[in-house]
């Protein structure tokens, strides 16, 4: 008995001191916030005529809450998703979404992931660490009423390549027929992203440091607090923009364990970096992502991290992977 009450207070002393330590960290582990005037990604490359842009729809979330998405319709057997990165929503994605449906390749649909966006419900925030990849599902489920038989690859930029790439390796990833990434987010200690995202990252690393370990413990209480801020200058900033996630919403928009997640991959998948990427270091791509699955990755010239998206040149490198699918 009395071996059994020494465990037990064990237990009880370890789960205190744990406890304790994550609450300082998630007091005290704020961190510095950006500055507009510090070093972050180009944005210039998204100043241009948005009048062609497709008015948002919604559909229904298994919650019932709707989300918009933005749709370019084509006369085409395939069907894209492409998922927008952090900050921002599907806006950017006009002039690579409307060439590849006016070009006959693909129909593209580009949601507005929940938190983001005009209507963004808790900006910022989602209501648990997984409901970004329920939603993509449930997407996945509407655009299957009207297109049961058509071929669908899912894509994502950036952050939104790391849903993508947790959602491959989740019970959904065979969903999908293909994956596309541009220039996606693995880890923040992965060998393809330099430090805090080339600077457009500000993590609070204590905090983040304090709530994982109360989620390991099975503890989600503060899971609402906010862990990342974003260095979006000024002169892009329109109201729409999303500056900075909570806890849940941050950890769910990557990948779980990259590794894992890329070995679970058994579909066509390509990969796309520019060789001026600030954020993601482009070279390192290739050698590590071979390492957990067959990937087709190209490098283009001159393209930073928001031209891999908006660039002509980036054009002709998806439409001929599209096509040969």
């Amino acid at each position: 008995m009395e071996i059994f009450l020494k465990i037990f207070n064990f237990i009880i002393i370890s789960v205190v001191i744990q406890f304790s330590i994550a609450s300082v960290l998630i007091i005290f582990g704020k961190g510095k916030a950006p500055t507009p005037e510090e070093d972050g990604l180009t944005f210039d490359e998204l100043f241009f005529d948005y009048s062609g842009l497709p008015q948002l729809q919604t559909f229904a979330a298994r919650d019932g809450k709707k989300l918009g998405y933005r749709h370019y319709p084509a006369q085409s057997d395939k069907v894209i998703i492409l998922v927008h990165g952090s900050g921002w929503h599907s806006q950017y994605f006009l002039p690579l979404a409307d060439f590849i449906s006016s070009e006959g390749i693909a129909q593209v649909y580009t949601p507005d992931l929940r938190g983001h966006g005009p209507k963004p419900g808790i900006r910022g925030d989602v209501n648990y660490i997984d409901q970004m990849e329920d939603d993509l599902a449930d997407l996945i489920s509407n655009i299957r009423k009207d297109n049961p038989n058509a071929m669908l690859i899912v894509g994502g930029h950036s952050s939104g390549g790391g849903l993508v790439i947790r959602f491959a390796g989740s019970r959904y990833g065979k969903l999908s027929d293909a994956y596309i990434l541009l220039t996606p987010y693995l880890k923040y200690n992965a060998p393809t992203v330099r430090p805090d995202s080339g600077g457009w990252a500000r993590p609070y690393t204590g905090r983040l440091a304090g709530l994982t370990i109360l989620n390991v413990m099975g503890i989600h209480w503060f899971d609402y607090l906010t862990v990342i801020e974003f260095n979006m200058p000024e002169e892009a900033r329109d109201g729409t923009e999303t500056l900075s996630y909570s806890h849940r919403l941050n950890t769910g928009y990557a990948p779980r364990n990259y590794k894992k997640d890329l070995s679970a991959v058994t579909q066509p998948l390509l990969v796309v970096a520019g060789t001026m990427d600030e954020s993601n270091i482009a070279n390192q791509f290739e050698p590590v992502i071979s390492q957990y699955t067959a990937a087709q990755v190209k490098l283009v010239p001159e393209l930073t991290h928001m031209s891999v998206v908006v660039s002509p040149e980036v054009r002709p490198v998806v439409k001929k992977w599209l096509e040969g699918l």
